[in-house]
C-alpha cells in the first residue's frame, strides 16, 4: 500500500526517486516551483525540456534530475483556472495521474508533488487539494510513497485535513 505523506519544505531538496514540476505546456523555465526546480537542477534541464516540448495540459514528460537529489523530474502540466467551466478538475486529475504513470514507467518508487496549478495558474487550493489527493489515492498503486510537499503552513494544513479523511 502506498504511503501518502505531507511535509512543509523545499521540493528541490526531497530525497525521492522523482519530483514533479508544475510545468507549463512549453516545458520552459518559469516562476514559482518551476523556476526553483530549473535553478536547482542546473542548465542541462533547459535543453532536456526543449527536446520534449510541447506537453499538453493534463499530460506529463520526464527528464533526469540533473542537480537535484531526485533521479528524475516529472514535468506535469496542470490547467490554468478559468472559473471551473473549462474541464479544470479532469485536466488537473490527468496531470497527477500521468505524472504517476510516467514516474512508474522509469522505475520510480517514491514521488514528491507540489500543489500543481495553485500558484500562477490560479487553481483554488482547497479544490486542487481534493483533486490531488483523490487522484493520487486512486493511481498510486505500485509506488511506495507519495509525498505532498507544501510551501507553507497554510497549504500543509489543507493537505493534512484532506488526507485525514
Amino acid at each position: 500500500m502506498t504511503r501518502l505523506t505531507v511535509v512543509t519544505g523545499d521540493l528541490t531538496a526531497q530525497a525521492v526517486d522523482a519530483v514533479v514540476n508544475a510545468a507549463n505546456e512549453g516545458l520552459r523555465r518559469g516562476g514559482g516551483v518551476c523556476g526553483a526546480i530549473f535553478a536547482a537542477a542546473g542548465p542541462d534541464l533547459d535543453a532536456a525540456c526543449a527536446a520534449l516540448a510541447p506537453c499538453p495540459t493534463g499530460d506529463a514528460r520526464v527528464t533526469p534530475g540533473f542537480g537535484l537529489p531526485a533521479r528524475f523530474i516529472v514535468h506535469a502540466v496542470g490547467p490554468v483556472w478559468q472559473g471551473g467551466t473549462a474541464d479544470e478538475p479532469a485536466l488537473l486529475a490527468g496531470a497527477y495521474h500521468r505524472a504517476i504513470e510516467v514516474a512508474v514507467g522509469v522505475g520510480a518508487r517514491s514521488v514528491a508533488f507540489p500543489a500543481i496549478s495553485t500558484g500562477i495558474f490560479g487553481y483554488p487550493l482547497d479544490d486542487a487539494t481534493e483533486v490531488a489527493v483523490a487522484t493520487v489515492r486512486a493511481a498510486a498503486g505500485s509506488l511506495d510513497e507519495v509525498r505532498f510537499v507544501c510551501f507553507d503552513a497554510g497549504t500543509r494544513a489543507i493537505y493534512d485535513r484532506v488526507l485525514a479523511r
